[in-house]
């Protein structure tokens, strides 16, 4: 009962390290960003991506470790392939700013670069998508799709 109590915390806290990172990065972004500015937000991007994976972690014990709810539950459960489907996206939507992000954040610190216009709108998507998934937990949360 503990253990089960503490991953759905840390699953939780996650969730919050993530919306927090993604909601950073929206607001440092600009059109133009220096190298220094882009190597603030690739720190950022990482307390992301470290965050996504705790998040998995506890996410596949939760389900696969027996902990709470059986496991068919969720496997049968539509609502939840949604979800899973939403956060694959968000993980594929991701790449491209990190890679991005990394690749440019080398060089001269006061040089100026020129943001893709993509960039915005996938972190924008990504944060949209962060909207519809606890929706979608608290559906499954109270049976639906089961």
């Amino acid at each position: 009962m503990t253990l089960e109590i503490l991953l759905r915390y840390i699953h939780f806290i996650s969730i919050f390290a993530i919306v927090g990172s993604l909601v950073a990065e929206h607001l440092l972004l600009k059109k133009t960003l220096t190298r220094a500015e882009i190597d603030r937000l690739s720190k950022v991007d990482g307390v992301y991506g470290l965050a996504v994976l705790v998040l998995l972690a506890a996410g596949l014990t939760l389900w696969l470790g027996g902990y709470g709810k059986p496991t068919e539950f969720y496997g049968n459960n539509p609502i939840f392939h949604t979800k899973l489907a939403l956060i694959v996206i968000l993980g594929i939507l991701s790449i491209y700013p990190t890679v991005y992000f990394i690749k440019n954040r080398k060089g001269d610190p006061a040089e100026i670069l020129t943001v893709p216009k993509s960039i915005f709108w996938m972190l924008r998507f990504e944060l949209l998508l962060l909207l519809i998934i606890p929706f979608l937990a608290g559906m499954m949360a109270k049976g639906i799709g089961v």
